[in-house]
């Protein structure tokens, strides 16, 4: 038995917060019907073919999904919405700003008919405010929430190579829809919960927010290394591999020194012998680090750190990620169909021992409307134009 077994959510969503919001409940076993534009479908069926013809990003979100392709404006469709609704447990949405009330899909017009519902909104900005109604994308967001000015190098900014602003709004959503799940075995009412795409990423941001508290200065783009402690990130060694490396304490720093540099001078040196003063002196500590290492291969700097007890890391291409020895010994890849056939998925991480995952196929657009319509009773709609109800 899995923790949601039993759960029903019907979801109209595109991109990704929502999507990983969704899945995760449906690894936990809820049924999630993913209602799609007919033809087209979420518009992330379409970013790239490069799982076997698949999009990557399509396949990563949406396993164990039930895809119900459904014309939103056509004339019967409001009556299909709402027989999904009567069972259901969670609503999830993230169309335009405004879509869902013009749908008559808001949490107000539904909380009566349905009490017991849980709806979930993912929106960019929220329900209010001057910037309500502005499009979000993930990069915008990261844009806003000031993450770009805290990544990337000296010289220019960068954006993360992951969804990193729709993936914490997805977690923001999928935690809460729990809570208010067990908030409901108590009061037995459901609720509205609101996720904005900033508000996420904002929260992510504390750390970097508050190191530029009353306008002290934030801390400087500092490429792959830490931007406030050193030595922190990226050292290459002799043969051009790049060994990552991070120190947390004095202690550690006394270490590294002794056993590592093979320099226990340094940890005398009025430079080096405090965190800040590193910072303040990482250039000429650098230099100094990068000569050592030079005399030997990434393989031996890593032995090194291993036998010092330094957290080191090597700086994996996702070649190197797809064979990582760790996660193949602790057997975290599994298998699931799709459309194309069995495709390679990895395990949801932190999933209790006393129940396996749901990890059922990828669904086609529309492989489950007849079915569906069936349980339902009722004629699939006529479709019609739905181009102003829209993606987040």
């Amino acid at each position: 038995m899995r923790p949601l077994d039993g759960v029903k959510v019907v979801t109209l969503e595109h991109a990704i917060a929502a999507p990983f919001c969704t899945r995760q409940l449906a690894d936990l076993g809820a049924r999630v019907i993913k209602i799609e534009r007919p033809e087209s479908g979420d518009f992330a069926r379409g970013y790239d073919n490069r799982v076997s013809g698949l999009s990557s990003h399509f396949v990563w979100t949406n396993r164990s999904k039930e895809s119900l392709a459904l014309d939103l404006k056509a004339d019967g469709a409001t009556d299909v919405i709402q027989a999904l609704l009567a069972d259901a447990d969670v609503l999830v949405q993230n169309l335009a700003p405004g879509a869902a009330d013009r749908l008559g899909l808001g949490y107000d017009a539904l909380r009566e008919r349905f009490p017991r519902l849980i709806v979930c909104n993912i929106s960019g900005y929220g329900p209010d405010g001057p910037y309500r109604d502005k499009k979000a994308y993930d990069l915008l967001i990261q844009s806003e929430a000031g993450f770009l000015s805290v990544t990337g190098s000296q010289q220019e900014s960068a954006k993360a190579g992951c969804s990193i602003a729709d993936i914490s709004a997805g977690m923001y959503a999928y935690t809460n829809i729990l809570a208010a799940l067990l908030q409901r075995q108590k009061t037995g009412e459901g609720c509205r919960i609101d996720v904005s795409m900033l508000e996420s990423m904002v929260e992510w941001m504390s750390f970097p927010l508050y190191y530029a508290i009353e306008d002290q200065p934030p801390p400087p783009r500092a490429g792959a290394a830490h931007a406030t402690i050193f030595p922190y990130g990226p050292f290459e060694a002799g043969d051009g591999n790049t060994v990552m490396l991070g120190l947390q304490n004095e202690r550690e720093w006394i270490t590294f020194c002794e056993k590592v540099l093979q320099q226990i001078d340094l940890t005398q040196d009025e430079r080096f012998n405090a965190n800040p003063k590193r910072v303040a002196h990482k250039s000429e500590l650098r230099e100094i680090i990068t000569s050592i290492f030079s005399t030997m291969t990434a393989a031996e700097v890593i032995a090194r750190l291993d036998d010092a007890g330094i957290a080191n890391a090597q700086v994996n291409d996702m070649h190197a990620v797809w064979r990582h020895p760790q996660l193949k010994a602790r057997g975290r890849w599994t298998e699931v169909e799709s459309p194309a056939g069995r495709i390679p998925a990895l395990l949801p991480p932190g999933i209790p021992a006393s129940f396996h995952p749901r990890m059922d196929p990828i669904p086609a657009l529309g492989q489950h409307t007849s079915a569906i319509m069936d349980e339902l009773s009722l004629a699939c709609p006529r479709n019609v134009d739905r181009s102003d109800v829209a993606e987040v």
